[in-house]
């Protein structure tokens, strides 16, 4: 789906301000509220949008502590069983099949670096795991961010 310029100011002024109001951000975009509402509504059908809750901090809950980990799985076991065990697990907050040295990628958080063990026997205590390495996060440089891709998208559309 393409994005233009418009769908670009839309999708940044909700993503600064989330509770913004449809008629208060077609007040602030200078277009009808009707028009707003049907680019949130294509914008969502599309997927582009793909949620609209609360960005949370796991910091502000208690989990301060950030861990990548990669797991290496014995082959023939599949992807999707240790998936669905890390499912279960509450501080495993993203996991993604990846390429190189290892089969899985995971983002984990701890409320301290005594608890990132806890966290990490619960993650290798599925039979499927043969091997895991874990890097401690000790700074964010860059949040996880998909705006400045809209900014390019809607460029590239030329409008």
């Amino acid at each position: 789906m393409g994005v233009d310029s418009l769908d670009a100011r839309v999708l940044q002024l909700f993503a600064a301000e989330p509770r913004v109001g449809v008629l208060e951000a077609s007040r602030r975009l200078g277009v009808a509220r009707g028009t707003v509402q049907a680019r949130l509504d294509r914008l969502d059908r599309s997927g582009v949008v793909r949620r609209w809750g609360p960005e949370l901090d796991p910091e502000a809950l208690g989990y301060p502590v950030t861990a990548f980990v990669t797991l290496e799985i014995r082959q023939g076991g599949g992807h999707d069983p240790v998936g669905q065990h890390l499912a279960l697990i509450p501080e495993v907050i993203e996991a993604h099949t990846v390429t190189g040295p290892g089969d899985l990628w995971c983002r984990v958080v701890a409320r301290s670096n005594a608890d990132l063990q806890r966290v990490l026997d619960k993650v290798v205590s599925y039979p499927g795991i043969e091997r895991s390495a874990t890097m401690i996060t000790l700074a964010s440089q860059i949040e996880h961010r998909v705006l400045p891709l809209v900014a390019e998208a809607a460029a590239d559309s030329g409008t």
